[in-house]
């Protein structure tokens, strides 16, 4: 068994025979490919019988060595008595359909239902809100950071007064001010510029007249975006 950390895919290659992996997803599925390749938070998985998917690498729970090798002089084909050759039946592609869907990747993350539930009734796109919430707090919901945000969503203190949280450690209350403070922001910004005014304030989008130069708040709008598919 080799375990991803971080989430480094290696393939062994000899004369006659590949080895293929078995990529765990952290909802569970399994997945056989002939490959997996990382890069950064993408990873990129090599199919049997061609072709390459990509998604978030941190859906991977892990990869293990599948005990079935891999040849890599006769793969996707096998050869009839008369010569012709006949795409394997164990490397057909493997259908996208196999891949967790987006629904069953956001219901196995942390405090999935409050984060549905608070989305759903502020009308806010779920995977914004989880996509702020890993990059804020990765799911903490004890997490302070040096400024004194608090909580999941990193409420500040005057967040926090302003949509009357009196425990910005309770998760819920949190991730109810957090997307309401969200959707406030996306009701006067379009997306960016809402999200770097949940990073650098209102005031500060307002005072440079869009994304400030501030490399912090430049990465921070980049990561979510990026982590949504936008």
């Amino acid at each position: 068994m080799r375990i991803l950390a971080p989430l480094a895919c290696v393939v062994l290659l000899t004369a006659s025979e590949a080895r293929a992996d078995i990529v765990v997803f952290k909802t569970g599925r399994t997945m056989s490919v002939q490959a997996c390749r990382v890069d950064g938070d993408r990873a990129t998985l090599v199919l049997r019988g061609g072709g390459e998917v990509a998604f978030a690498a941190a859906l991977i729970d892990r990869v293990d060595a599948d005990e079935v090798p891999w040849p890599a002089d006769t793969a996707g084909s096998r050869e009839t008595g008369d010569g012709r050759r006949l795409q394997a039946e164990s490397s057909l592609p493997t259908p996208v359909s196999r891949l967790p869907s987006p629904d069953s990747i956001l219901a196995a993350k942390p405090y999935a239902d409050l984060i549905a539930a608070a989305a759903a009734a502020h009308q806010v796109d779920p995977r914004l809100v989880h996509a702020v919430v890993e990059v804020e707090s990765n799911y903490q919901a004890r997490a302070r950071s040096k400024k004194g945000a608090k909580g999941l969503m990193q409420l500040m203190p005057a967040t926090a007064r302003q949509y009357a949280v009196r425990d910005p450690y309770d998760p819920k209350a949190n991730i109810e001010a957090g997307v309401k403070h969200l959707k406030d922001l996306l009701g006067r910004f379009d997306v960016s510029l809402a999200l770097a005014a949940y990073n650098a304030g209102e005031a500060t989008i307002r005072r440079y007249g869009g994304l400030p130069p501030f490399p912090e708040t430049q990465s921070y709008v980049r990561r979510i975006l990026q982590k949504t598919g936008r």
